[in-house]
């Protein structure tokens, strides 16, 4: 590749993206405003002609042949609507990477549970090991430019995508392309709801009939969206909407007319993890995983970090994190995994979101509530509204001794934000450790 490429953002996907570049041949320079020049992948780039720079001026663009952007950076931002008047292509890390993706490529998306999906697909996959290895990247954690090239013909990638990551991925065509769910997020950065709704569905557009949509069908927007792939539909259901691909029905998960496991033998808790589970029991048929197999990978899955993550039993309370729930649909279906009181926490970066929305779920499952951050005042309106005792807190962690005040044995903690952890956090993961680390220090 002998061209000339500009990387906005040096996160974890923009120093991917650089090493892979910087391999091909291409010239690279690396745009950051933030730039640690003592990082050590900094200096190791720099060491191979990799250029840095914390400019970010239109003047940059000058015989740029293509961008490679970090996802979340709006396109809004001078330099890219620059470079989009001059017809440069905008790509982000993971379209790098595509041309090294065998026909064993498994992609989730979707508003909520695509992490849990990723990880309870690849623990399906990997319970009948065969020639090659089960590999798992995107927006899970590792970059799939660190992982794609060294793929083989006989491995399974299994990758999470985001929104951000499929707006700028301009063909994608997985082999299974998995659709959670959608609802109304990162409206700030898509403009629309129509906007983010195209994005998601992009995971299909290029499927062909030889390709499957595996996609949830409990609501009639979803079904709709079902009707505009090439590909084989295979639909997944809670509510027993369908019975052609995986379902749940008197109490049983199904896959077509065969039952796979019963739904209460699940690792781990709430209604929304049976439609992860389902999804991945949908994967893993499709991939020829045998049902015992299946169904012994799902009763031993314990969840994802940051996740509904169980931290443990303190002083008779069971402590939840759900750090990763950013938006109040997460939320609900955290709380609806859970039969007795909740103290809940929540609270983030105000995305003008209406938080009454969280009404009718915390009437039905939470006693208590601690708010913090940004939407705070909000959250607080909520409470009062259901005539529960509300306590404001400085963050996630400060909010720890209130909660233990506010519950009693055999009831449940539960950090999930219904916010992202922008106005407090560098991350979600952040966020979540630190309330890990205060629960563990707490002394009653």
């Amino acid at each position: 590749m002998n061209k000339h490429v500009l990387i906005i953002g040096f996160a974890r996907s923009g120093a991917a993206a650089a090493n892979l570049l910087q391999s091909e041949g291409a010239r690279v320079t690396v745009s950051d405003p933030k730039l640690d020049t003592m990082d050590e992948k900094v200096k190791a780039l720099k060491a191979n002609d990799v250029q840095f720079t914390t400019d970010q001026s239109v003047e940059l663009l000058k015989n740029v042949d293509i961008i490679v952007k970090n996802p979340g950076i709006p396109y809004t931002i001078p330099i890219l609507v620059a470079a989009q008047e001059q017809q440069i292509p905008i790509v982000v890390e993971v379209a790098l990477a595509q041309q090294y993706m065998q026909k064993n490529w498994v992609a989730v998306t979707g508003s909520n549970g695509k992490t849990t999906t990723t990880e309870m697909i690849s623990s399906v996959l990997r319970t009948q090991p065969g020639k090659g290895h089960v590999l798992v990247a995107g927006n899970i954690g590792t970059p799939v430019s660190e992982v794609a090239p060294q793929m083989t013909a006989d491995d399974v990638l299994v990758t999470e995508l985001s929104s951000f990551q499929l707006t700028g991925m301009p063909a994608p065509k997985p082999h299974i392309a998995v659709l959670t769910n959608i609802f109304g997020s990162h409206l700030d950065f898509h403009g629309t709801r129509a906007n983010y709704v195209a994005a998601k569905m992009n995971i299909t557009k290029h499927q062909t009939a030889n390709d499957f949509f595996v996609v949830n069908y409990d609501k009639e927007e979803w079904r709709h969206l079902a009707e505009q792939t090439k590909a084989t539909v295979i639909p997944f259901s809670r509510e027993d909407f369908s019975e052609a691909g995986a379902y749940l029905k008197a109490g049983n998960l199904y896959y077509q007319e065969e039952v796979i496991m019963a739904a209460d033998e699940l690792g781990v808790p709430g209604t929304h993890n049976i439609e992860n589970a389902l999804a991945a029991i949908a994967v893993g048929k499709l991939m020829g995983i045998d049902t015992e197999s299946i169904a012994k990978a799902l009763k031993s899955f314990s969840g994802v970090e940051h996740r509904l993550q169980f931290v443990g039993k303190f002083y008779d309370r069971q402590v939840y994190n759900d750090s990763k729930a950013t938006d109040i649909e997460a939320t609900e279906m955290a709380l609806s995994g859970f039969n007795v009181p909740v103290v809940l926490l929540a609270g983030g970066l105000d995305r003008g979101d209406d938080q009454m929305r969280l009404l009718t779920a915390m009437k039905q499952h939470v006693k208590g509530l601690i708010v913090f951050g940004e939407t705070a005042d909000k959250l607080a309106e909520v409470g009062k509204t259901i005539g529960i005792p509300v306590v404001h807190a400085k963050d996630a962690p400060s909010a720890v001794e209130p909660a233990f005040e506010l519950s009693e044995a055999g009831e449940v903690i539960l950090l999930s934000p219904a916010a992202a952890s922008w106005d407090q956090f560098p991350d979600f993961e952040t966020r979540g450790n630190l309330f890990v680390e205060a629960v563990k220090n707490f002394k009653n």
